[in-house]
């Protein structure tokens, strides 16, 4: 007889610890933080806090702000990712391999260690200015850095892997003989692309767009080191208000601000394309007189562009007939498109490797001297290895503690028939959709009253809520393809329940479990949000310490930090690459999900 057998309610063991974590350290620290917004300066309730928020022009200009930065980098990432998703799906398996890892690289190195790249390659002494000027382009340097556009170059770049990741997945799935039977009834290239593949890829465009956006909204990083005083997102005003005078009850205000502006734009993806969709799966949702008008203008842009582009095709054609493939193959065009994305997301982690060796005291391009003086610096001083050393033992603790108790709940999720699936699930995935500052000043406003701040074990329990979803999520992958009648003939041979984890379960999912612990490592090694608040002022992380450093000079002892936070990177991503090969399954996006 199997565990579910004997008692249906033994399903919902295996999902007691992540339902503990996520509720003491998730969902009671953000009720905690929300309710001060609630409070008054005496303790009494009040609705002062929204009267201020309200009223004063400037949190509504903030909140504007935020959210056409936001609109504009879902647009932007979308749009520079569809043509490199589309070779992804579309190319050969080794192709495939090595495309993942150029993607999966630059996207694991994070967000802080990218735009610091950005800030040295847009620098007024940087290559972008140096190349302009040797070339007679340009008299002088150009100001590429503290405005609007260096804060949407920042930002876009960040952003374009989760939307390739997102996407792949979805155009995996669509059969890729659909465009030559369109080509076979005279529809052309274009025709078949625009009016069959984009209509079935929209699901991946929409939750691409949709996590892209959410994920904006709650960011500070690359508007405070790119932008101007005019780019001030509203999560940097939460921080100056913990940081700057500890008005927790105005800091509440502003997050739920935050937090039911994610909901509203999650409530209307969802009545538009369906939750389902973020999964990338077709929707099948009843028709409504709001979805029925965005499929007629849909159709009405697809059939406009589709002509357009036959348009184009006819003229590429007439000038270079030779280079028109066959329907359903990739054309030049595709490939060209999708080899300058890829260069925009690569170019600005590799000219930050010989800036590193530099020996002059500056950033200058070319680099002069080479030297190794800075990376002995780095790898010497009690300033760089201290905080190295807390991010290896917090990421590989809260890597093991993810693990520990999302391979249990993964199990559950994946096997048995649970009648409150769809909750439990949205619970455990919730920090992945919650922007995180919200997260972190929770957990600080929390942590601050039980002496976990600046402590060891407060940075490990924080990174582990952001890196649960993320185990669960790829071990749940492992479980869609393992056949759980091997667990069934375990029992009918009268295994126990540890013999058979022992000895059938866990030997399987091996190289799921390893990747699942090298993608929560990834994942808390290159946190910053959280860290900024749990650290403390005497326990910063690496990332914590690079953004101190960076916010006060740009200096080429930065560029040998980031350029050895990108080496650890590169090591985890090649071995969760070989992990996953060697027995999981799964979409890209589960190997992106962050």
């Amino acid at each position: 007889m199997t565990l579910s057998a004997r008692s249906p309610w033994r399903n919902y063991v295996p999902l007691l610890p992540a339902g503990l974590l996520l509720g003491f350290l998730f969902v009671l620290p953000v009720t905690l933080i929300l309710r001060q917004s609630f409070v008054g300066t005496d303790g009494a309730w009040s609705s002062a806090h929204y009267a201020r928020l309200f009223q004063t022009a400037s949190y509504a200009d903030t909140l504007l702000t935020t959210l056409r930065i936001a609109s504009w980098t879902a647009v932007l990432s979308v749009l520079l990712a569809y043509p490199l998703a589309y070779l992804l799906a579309r190319a050969g398996a080794s192709t495939t391999r090595v495309l993942t890892l150029a993607i999966l690289v630059p996207y694991w190195a994070g967000v802080l260690v990218r735009t610091f790249a950005w800030m040295v390659l847009l620098g007024r002494r940087g290559p972008v200015n140096t190349m302009l000027v040797d070339a007679g382009i340009v008299d002088g340097p150009v100001r590429f850095l503290y405005n609007p556009a260096g804060v949407m170059v920042g930002m876009t770049n960040a952003y374009v892997p989760i939307a390739v990741l997102v996407m792949v997945s979805v155009m995996r799935s669509i059969d890729g003989r659909l465009p030559v039977v369109a080509a076979t009834l005279g529809a052309g290239t274009a025709q078949g692309f625009w009016r069959i593949y984009f209509p079935l890829s929209m699901p991946g465009v929409a939750a691409a767009l949709l996590l892209i956006f959410i994920s904006s909204l709650g960011t500070f990083i690359t508007p405070a080191l790119l932008g101007s005083g005019r780019e001030v997102m509203i999560a940097q005003v939460i921080i100056d208000q913990v940081d700057q005078v500890l008005n927790w009850g105005f800091a509440g205000a502003i997050s739920l601000l935050l937090l039911v502006t994610t909901l509203l734009v999650y409530g209307l993806f969802h009545v538009l394309f369906g939750a389902s969709s973020l999964t990338g799966q077709q929707a099948g949702l009843s028709p409504s007189p709001l979805r029925n008008l965005t499929g007629r203008l849909g159709r009405t842009v697809v059939n406009a562009l589709g002509t357009a582009s036959d348009g184009i095709e006819r003229l590429f054609a007439a000038l270079w007939p030779r280079r028109i493939g066959r329907a359903g193959s990739l054309s030049p065009l595709s490939r060209i498109l999708a080899g300058l994305v890829l260069l925009f997301l690569l170019a600005p982690i590799l000219l930050i490797i010989p800036i590193s060796f530099t020996g002059s005291n500056f950033i200058d391009w070319p680099p002069r001297n080479w030297s190794l003086r800075w990376y002995q610096l780095v790898l010497t001083s009690e300033q760089w290895t201290g905080p190295a050393l807390r991010s290896f033992v917090v990421a590989a603790s809260s890597a093991v503690l993810s693990v520990a108790i999302g391979l249990p709940a993964a199990m559950a999720l994946s096997g048995a028939r649970l009648r409150a699936r769809a909750a439990i699930l949205a619970l455990i995935l919730a920090p992945m959709i919650v922007p995180h500052i919200l997260i972190a000043v929770a957990l600080f406003f929390a942590f601050a009253k039980v002496g976990l701040v600046g402590t060891t074990l407060g940075l490990v329990l924080g990174h582990t809520v952001l890196c649960l979803p993320y185990v669960v999520v790829t071990l749940m992958a492992v479980f869609a393809a393992y056949d759980h009648r091997l667990d069934q003939a375990a029992d009918t041979l009268g295994a126990s329940t540890w013999q058979r984890l022992r000895h059938v379960t866990i030997p399987l999912i091996r190289p799921g479990i390893l990747a699942g612990l090298l993608i929560a490592f990834v994942t808390s090694f290159e946190e910053l949000t959280v860290s900024m608040f749990l650290s403390g002022g005497l326990s910063a992380t690496l990332p914590k310490q690079l953004w101190t450093e960076m916010l006060m000079a740009v200096s080429p002892a930065l560029a040998a930090i980031t350029c050895l936070m990108l080496a650890v990177v590169l090591v985890v991503t090649v071995a969760i690459f070989v992990f996953r090969r060697d027995g999981t399954s799964g979409s890209s996006s589960t190997l992106g999900a962050h």
